[in-house]
């Protein structure tokens, strides 16, 4: 038998894998993002998000021909450039198949806030007003108003108070005007004292220590929700051997959270310099800023303010980076936020190792809330004890408050820590609205639990809520009347977090779903979600899944009553 023995002819594909570039389409990206020939640093995989968002705005939605350009121009994988730019809200992917979307977005609040405020209606009329071919009405998450509910975005600007007729009017006329924000400039500041406190730290005047020690005796803690003590962020941030870098998180995206908003609205110097003040005390390479998507007016209030800094001499060009969010509420974890900055997902880092030993670019890196860092010179300049001494019952130090729903005064209420739910209503926000009586309360925002107006009366504080299985987290209260509807309440809750989850963990991203398909049914089977819930808790990566079931089992301990009463039956 002969055996015949064939060679293969080799083959070769000739081109990479996926769509052909248009060279076109690269011209254009140069022409919108400048010549990466010339300037190579504008490849650097950090300034991904950033040039989406100079796309995205220019096009008003993200074709792949362009996605595969910016793969060219950035010489990074198309899958790497697609699993990011897919990955944020604020990003429209349109495939080849698509059409591009409307020329008009208007995206409508349904966080819990809003929902009370009837945002769920007012959508609904959006929608049957809307020339499909023009405006396109979508919901969004949490914009960070939840004073002014129910809240509107036309493009990027913010109606609060909406109504159906504002909203239209702002889609008719096309006056998209910058938000009017009255802020304080550097000179009112300085006059004021203002970056006294960073010339006498650079001066030598001030030591890190000594300042530690003041933070330490102040109790100032971490006031973006995890309230750990500040000096001791430091402290570990500096044993790390350099180089290290800062970075500031201002990307609050829990629902009934704006306290962020309401400082940088007003004294963004006064957070600069605080901001400012931390770089220093770490020896920081630089200092970066990463601010939600949904303030675009704080955008240019930062850019303005960080302008009069350089030119002025206080700090050196290019030190201080500002860089935008694009819709993720999981970057207000700090590893999510860190992968985010880098130009990556928004997923949280398996921990250990922490972000003060590897963080941004694997340096040290210290994280701190805009909040924090804002109290800094204030607290230097009138001293640790006024800070201290603030507090009530027991507590010390000064909370600021993001109250929201059924109360005659929403807004930021600058409060002794330690102070209780009725006493907040009370004595800073006008009571209850008319017609209202207290049945509930949200301490921490979504992710804080739930608690009855029977216990309206524990201090509001760090540490103090546990027993209740809830937390403070960044103080956003959100109040419920006996007017609400429990349930619709909890699976606004949980839609969020089934939404807002990176996926990256099974607990999470399964759990979350499964959590609001069994809340969304007539009968809940308390065992059932009780089980899910320790899953989620004892599994899941970050704090999103750990602490979305907490207003669920808060419902399931204090309120079976009214759930009843509600047609809903708790079994088990």
């Amino acid at each position: 038998m002969t055996v015949h023995t064939v060679t293969p002819t080799r083959r070769f594909r000739g081109k990479p894998r996926g769509r052909d570039l248009d060279p076109a389409t690269l011209d254009s990206l140069r022409w919108l993002l400048g010549d990466e020939r010339e300037a190579p640093e504008r490849r650097r995989r950090d300034l991904l998000i950033e040039h989406l968002h100079v796309i995205q705005d220019a096009r008003g939605h993200l074709s792949l021909a362009d996605l595969r350009a910016l793969a060219a121009y950035m010489n990074l994988p198309m899958a790497a450039v697609y699993e990011t730019a897919t990955f944020y809200a604020h990003f429209d992917v349109v495939h080849d198949d698509q059409a591009p979307p409307p020329a008009i977005t208007v995206r409508v609040c349904d966080s819990l806030s809003c929902q009370l405020a009837g945002a769920a209606s007012l959508q609904e009329a959006l929608e049957a007003g809307a020339d499909p071919s023009r405006v396109r009405v979508l919901r969004a998450p949490c914009m960070g108003r939840c004073d002014m509910a129910p809240v509107v975005e036309v493009g990027h600007r913010h109606v609060g108070h909406a109504t159906q007729e504002a909203v239209e009017a702002v889609v008719d006329t096309g006056h998209f005007h910058p938000e009017a924000i009255l802020w304080q400039p550097l000179e009112a500041y300085r006059e004021a004292g203002g970056y006294r406190l960073l010339a006498d730290c650079r001066a030598g005047k001030v030591s890190v220590e000594r300042l530690m020690q003041t933070l330490e005796a102040a109790n100032l803690r971490g006031l973006g929700g995890a309230g750990f003590p500040t000096f001791k962020k430091w402290h570990f941030v500096r044993a790390e051997a350099g180089p290290r870098y800062c970075a500031i998180n201002a990307d609050e995206g829990e629902p009934g959270t704006f306290k962020d908003r309401h400082y940088l609205e007003r004294e963004p110097h006064r957070f600069l310099e605080g901001a400012l003040v931390s770089a220093w005390a770490v020896e920081a390479e630089a200092l970066y800023i990463y601010l939600r998507d949904e303030y675009p007016g704080l955008h240019r209030v930062l850019h303005e303010a960080i302008a009069e800094l350089e030119a002025t001499g206080l700090v050196a060009p290019g030190y201080i980076v500002m860089r935008r969010g694009a819709g993720a509420y999981i970057c207000g974890e700090e590893s999510a936020m860190i992968e985010s900055l880098e130009g990556k997902p928004g997923k949280p880092r398996h921990r250990p190792p922490f972000v003060a030993q590897r963080g941004l670019f694997d340096r040290p890196t210290l994280v701190n809330n805009v909040e924090t860092v804002h109290w800094i010179p204030t607290i230097w300049a009138r001293g640790a004890a006024w800070f201290a001494d603030q507090g009530r019952h027991g507590r010390k130090g000064l909370r600021s408050f993001s109250v929201s729903g059924r109360v005659n005064r929403p807004g930021v209420h600058l409060a002794p820590a330690g102070i209780t739910l009725t006493e907040l209503v009370e004595e800073y926000c006008g009571g209850m609205a008319d017609g209202h009586t207290l049945a509930a309360y949200l301490p921490g925002g979504a992710s804080g639990g739930i608690l009855p107006a029977s216990k309206a009366d524990i201090p509001l504080d760090f540490d103090t809520l546990q027993a209740e299985g809830c937390f403070i987290g960044s103080a956003a209260i959100i109040v419920l009347s006996d007017q609400d509807d429990l349930r619709a309440a909890a699976t606004n809750l949980l839609a969020f977090f089934a939404d807002e989850s990176c996926g990256q963990c099974t607990p999470c991203r399964v759990g979350t779903e499964k959590m609001l398909t069994l809340l969304e049914g007539d009968t809940w089977q308390a065992a059932d979600l009780e089980r899910l819930s320790r899953v989620m808790m004892d599994a899941s990566i970050c704090g999103l899944g750990q602490a979305a079931p907490n207003p669920v089992l808060g419902l399931l301990r204090d309120f079976r009553d009214e759930l009843a009463a509600q047609n809903v039956i708790v079994k088990g």
